[in-house]
Parts: C-alpha cells; structure tokens; sequence
C-alpha cells in the first residue's frame, strides 16, 4: 500500500518518481517537511484520498480585524493565502488522511507508532453532543499555549485554528474532514467551529493526556522560550 507523507511539504520513505505523473502534479513546491521544536519522527499519511484527480489540500490565510462572529472565515480584503511552506516555519505540521477509514487505516497507525501518540479519544463538539457546549467554545476561542504539542485529526464536520505568525499576526487554517494537524507546543492558538457548527475530531498524545491550557500571556513558560527559539532559528 502506497502511503503518502503530507507533512508540510514533504513526501516521506517513497520517493516521489514512483507516484503517478497526475498526482505529482498536484503536490504544492517546496523542499523540505516541517521542522519542529523537537526531532521529527518519519510520518505517513494516507493514500486511498491520492486516488481521486485531486486532493483538497488544507487552506490557511491571514484574519481580518473584526470582532463579529468568530465562526466567519474573516479573510483580509484582498485575500492574503499563507502556503504550507509558511506553516512549516512556524513549525505547524500538516498532514491529509482518509478519515473514512480511520479504524482500520494502516497509515494512521504507522504514525501513531512513529510519533508515539499512545494515547487516543474522539470529541465531537456540537450543541446536542458536547456537555457545557457554550462554555467550552468560549474557553477553545480564549488565545492559550500548551507545554506539549496539540494533535487534531478531522473525522468528519470543520473547524478553524487560529495560530499568531512571528510577528503576531493572527493566521486561520480551515480544517475539515481528513485533515491533521500538529500545533507545536508553546505556540499561542485557539479554535473555533465555522459556520457549519460541527466537528468529529480525534485527539492524540503523547503518553497520559494533559488538558491545561495556559491563556497569554504565558511568555515565562520553558515551552514557551524554547518555542521562540525555535522562530528565531526559522528567521535565519
């Protein structure tokens, strides 16, 4: 089974000669997968989403001002993109899956192995399913960091994570059905449903789960330091 590696913008273990011309052509350029703040495991992502003429990858650009409903995609007028490559700098790993058959999917658990996601459980965050559903979208919206890094895969529905750039500029990454993300710990985010109102996200990690989550400011923590580091080397 031929398993691809969207991991910022880098095809891992198969090398590219051996995909299909059709598929080649729709990889985004780039040179390198991502860098993050701690050594990079060699991830798979999934292949069966390969099979159609083309993939959906994810989308991300840079937020507006306004202060209306948080579940718009606030876009600048005009549309300012931000690439994957982008992303990758701010050591935002993205990867695209078949969620379809996330029970079964050789892939997924190759990387769950790879990167030691020991740890596994499903949200779904809608009105009728998620206990203290308006407390907790205002606490999800609240501007935070965590000290480990936060790894969400799109079953089903779509949302938006919110991630500050280096110059702390606010970037939206819409997120939808297939899609995981790994946002790097120290980096200050937040997330939100879009105007759908619904998501069915899994949630990993790295040994027992810790949920706290640090609101900004929140600069003193090492997570937090070594984070900044890590900008200032992607700067260079």
């Amino acid at each position: 089974m031929l398993c691809l590696c969207f991991q910022g913008l880098k095809l891992s273990r198969k090398r590219k000669k051996t995909l299909p011309r059709e598929l080649l052509a729709e990889l985004p350029p780039g040179r390198a997968g991502p860098r993050r703040s701690r050594p990079a495991q060699p991830g798979l992502g999934e292949a069966p989403a390969a099979k159609k003429n083309k993939i959906k990858m994810v989308e991300a650009w840079y937020m507006d001002e306004s202060q209306e409903d948080q579940r718009a995609p606030h876009r600048l007028q005009p549309n300012r993109a931000v690439s994957l490559e982008q992303l990758r700098r701010l050591g935002v790993t993205y990867r695209k899956l078949d969620a379809d058959n996330y029970e079964t999917d050789p892939c997924l658990k190759e990387i769950r192995k790879a990167e030691n996601y020991s740890w596994m459980d499903i949200i779904t965050i809608h009105k009728d399913k998620l206990p203290n559903y308006e407390e907790k979208i205002k606490t999800f919206y609240e501007e935070h960091l965590h000290l480990d890094d936060e790894i969400r895969y799109i079953l089903d529905g779509s949302g938006y994570f919110d991630v500050r750039d280096k110059d702390d500029k606010w970037i939206r990454i819409s997120m939808e059905k297939g899609d995981m993300i790994t946002l790097p710990a120290g980096i200050y985010h937040r997330f939100t449903l879009d105007e759908n109102n619904y998501v069915k996200a899994m949630r990993l990690f790295v040994g027992e789960p810790v949920w706290t989550a640090y609101n900004r400011p929140a600069d003193d923590f090492p997570a937090r330091k070594q984070y900044m580091k890590f900008l200032t080397g992607e700067a260079q």
